[in-house]
């Protein structure tokens, strides 16, 4: 349970995090001596990068013509009306290019690393987009990309990682643990360690140590600037619930952090409810977490009573992690961020709906987030409005749904 409750009225968004990375008690630096170095260099680059209007007017641009924003606002009238209550609308990340909201933070960080005469990238993927995003933008700038990425995750992602390969990545397999995302992020801190002085590490979700919880959220605060925008040129007024997918948290951060401060607008973050919330069967941190220490940070983790990291499990290559990122954390404890999760069978439900009733075919990730949306639209009345962030698209995911439905199919 939450340890404490605030009214959303009481928020400041821009207090958090602290001078050390801190949400609360969330957050931090906690990573081998070897990294303090690189962290300071980054924290102090990232610093000057946000204060200087060259940078931020290179990035705008880069967001514009490479990315492809702003990424439409789009009202789901067949859904809307499938569910009979409130109007949904799909925040369309889905269109930008590489296929997800991914590539807002890899411009950011690339434009970074070439700031600081890194000429070598790393990073982690999970679901491969965030793979695919860095693969692009390190093509885009003539650097040398290495891509980390769990076995089992490459088998199901088998798409993003010829993606990744065709713009000339190198994709490294993992075969430790279950062997996924956090098998992933292990190898990809353990190459940053060894190769510190010439390689920037792109983590790709707001997780993590200092300063990359706070620097990720920015780079996605795009998201609902854009929004906000939007759905006021649309409605003529904000939200009344705003609705994004969890994994570690950077898309749902993104869209989340210009309504921080509207206290009449109900946020909701949808985690990954598996095959139930028994240990090893989902990814529901909020469910089943306990506090603790991951790869850099303090935050809910999916851990028993001794620390050992527990199995997670998720149809959803991209949320099956066993954390979530500190700022999500503070926002729970504080009462201003509703968490629910979705099953994979809900999920694989909405993902056919939503490909027959719209003709968009949303990333299972994203789906997570429209299970609950609808759920939310068919308790409201018609004159509350649900905007939904759909941070990416399902072509990755097509073949492994076939497969999934085959299977069921044929029992």
């Amino acid at each position: 349970m939450p340890a404490t409750q605030e009214t959303p009225a009481a928020t400041d968004r821009f207090a958090l995090p602290d001078a050390g990375g801190h949400f609360g008690p969330y957050g931090g630096v906690f990573v081998p001596e070897t990294l303090m170095t690189a962290l300071a260099e980054l924290g102090a680059a990232y610093t000057a990068a946000k204060n200087d209007p060259v940078f931020q007017s290179e990035l705008r641009h880069h967001l514009r013509e490479f990315a492809g924003r702003p990424s439409p606002l789009y009202f789901a009238e067949r859904l809307t009306a499938h569910c009979g209550g409130a109007k949904i609308y799909l925040k369309r990340e889905d269109l930008l290019h590489t296929g997800a909201h991914k590539i807002n933070n890899a411009l950011g960080q690339a434009l970074l690393a070439r700031r600081m005469g890194k000429k070598r990238v790393i990073a982690e993927t999970g679901a491969g987009q965030h793979g695919v995003a860095t693969a692009a933008v390190c093509a885009k700038f003539g650097f040398e990309c290495v891509i980390y990425m769990g076995a089992v995750d490459m088998a199901r992602q088998a798409l993003n990682v010829f993606r990744m390969r065709l713009m000339g990545a190198e994709v490294r397999g993992v075969e430790a643990g279950q062997k996924t995302l956090k098998e992933a992020i292990n190898e990809a801190m353990r190459d940053w360690v060894t190769n510190v002085r010439g390689t920037h590490y792109i983590l790709g979700s707001a997780l993590g140590a200092h300063p990359y919880p706070m620097m990720v959220r920015d780079f996605h605060r795009v998201i609902g600037v854009e929004a906000k925008e939007q759905i006021l040129a649309r409605e003529g007024r904000l939200p009344d619930e705003i609705i994004a997918c969890v994994g570690g948290g950077s898309n749902a951060m993104g869209i989340f952090f210009e309504f921080l401060e509207e206290s009449g607008v109900r946020l909701t973050g949808v985690e990954a409810g598996g095959r139930g919330l028994a240990r090893g069967d989902h990814a529901a941190r909020f469910e089943g977490g306990r506090l603790g220490v991951l790869q850099g940070c303090k935050t809910y983790i999916l851990q028993n009573a001794e620390g050992q990291i527990e199995l997670t499990h998720s149809v959803s290559a991209g949320l099956d992690y066993a954390a979530i990122g500190p700022e999500h954390a503070i926002y729970r404890d504080r009462g201003r961020i509703d968490y629910a999760h979705a099953t994979d069978d809900e999920v694989l439900e909405t993902f056919q709906l939503c490909s027959r009733l719209e003709g968009i075919i949303p990333a299972l990730e994203s789906t997570h987030a429209l299970v609950h949306a609808m759920k939310r639209a068919r308790a409201l009345p018609k004159d509350k409005v649900i905007v939904v962030n759909l941070s990416g698209r399902g072509d990755k995911d097509v073949n492994q749904v076939q497969v999934l439905l085959d299977g069921r199919s044929n029992k």
